[in-house]
């Protein structure tokens, strides 16, 4: 483990979202929440609920919300590049926007996918913009990497969604133990869909626990409960 990695306490932001809940308030393209007013709406809705941040992945809609509430949020973008699988603010300049857009934290993709910038290079830009830089991972070496260069804060947002990190239909627990094990900080997400489980994750040393579709996505909701349902009708 680094001295970045080790060291006690975490900036303030972090240290705000210890023990809490961070409510993601995305929204596909495509879909009709996917308006900044209903990002606001869903933003508002979600603090009244309890959220203590939000994640949010647009430099427009982490500029509408941010006029709304002071609570930390962890930005990002999610655009296509040529040549690589990484999507989620997968350059500097996106970096930049997100920061300057009022985003406390930006988080970006920290795997070891074929990428056009380096983790690094990513954290600096963040720094520079100055925002804290959070990495998704979705391994213990990617995170061990990424706080060696430089990162603040990694999360467990992209286990599963590597060819080299667990398929599981839940959350990756044993990465969240591996990381607490290891001395790690870090954010607990990815498929924690339920009370339950967002509990369970914060148990296994978690600073603070990210909930999305559950939430924010009724679109996604409704697909299981109506399949679900379509399981378990006679004669499906």
């Amino acid at each position: 483990m680094t001295e970045q990695a080790a060291r006690s306490p975490l900036p303030a932001a972090l240290e705000r979202l210890r023990g809490q809940l961070v409510v993601s308030v995305q929204a596909d393209d495509g879909s009709p929440l996917r308006e900044v007013v209903h990002i606001v709406a869903l933003s508002r809705a979600a603090l009244l609920g309890g959220a203590a941040g939000l994640r949010l992945r647009s430099a427009e809609d982490i500029r509408a919300v941010r006029a709304i509430t002071g609570v930390p949020i962890i930005g990002l973008t999610k655009q296509a590049h040529p040549g690589t699988d990484v999507y989620i603010t997968a350059t500097p300049r996106e970096v930049r926007e997100v920061a300057e857009a009022g985003a406390d934290i930006v988080a970006f993709d920290g795997t070891d996918l074929l990428r056009p910038y380096s983790v690094t290079e990513l954290v600096a830009a963040a720094h520079a913009a100055g925002a804290l830089a959070m990495a998704d991972i979705s391994t213990l070496a990617e995170a061990q990497a990424a706080y060696a260069a430089g990162a603040d804060i990694v999360g467990t947002t992209m286990s599963g969604y590597t060819p080299h990190s667990p398929q599981g239909q839940g959350p990756d627990f044993a990465l969240m133990e591996a990381l607490a094990v290891a001395g790690f900080p870090f954010i607990a997400e990815g498929r924690i869909n339920s009370p339950e489980l967002a509990a369970a994750a914060l148990n296994t040393g978690a600073l603070c626990v990210v909930v999305g579709s559950a939430i924010t996505r009724p679109d996604h909701v409704t697909r299981w409960f109506a399949r679900a349902i379509r399981g378990t009708t006679p004669g499906a």
